[in-house]
């Protein structure tokens, strides 16, 4: 199956990614982002809040946006 995957971490990115189909959002995110700490990340899937183990379907768009920017002050 191919889900959508946006990325916005170091500059951002969006691709098409082809996974199994058991494939979960934790597993997605540690394949592109690393270590699994859902804590600094906002995850949705088709623009809604995502569980980690939510299992992907087809055509889902996936995005990873971090909730903490380097070099920004508070």
């Amino acid at each position: 199956m191919k889900v959508l995957l946006i990325s916005n971490d170091a500059g951002g990115f969006a691709e098409h990614v082809e996974l199994s189909a058991s494939t979960t959002v934790k597993q997605l995110f540690e394949r592109h982002i690393g270590a699994f700490n859902p804590n600094n990340y906002l995850i949705r899937v088709n623009r809604q809040p995502a569980t980690s183990d939510q299992l992907l379907c087809d055509g889902d768009r996936v995005s990873f946006t971090p909730l903490k920017i380097e070099g920004a002050h508070r």
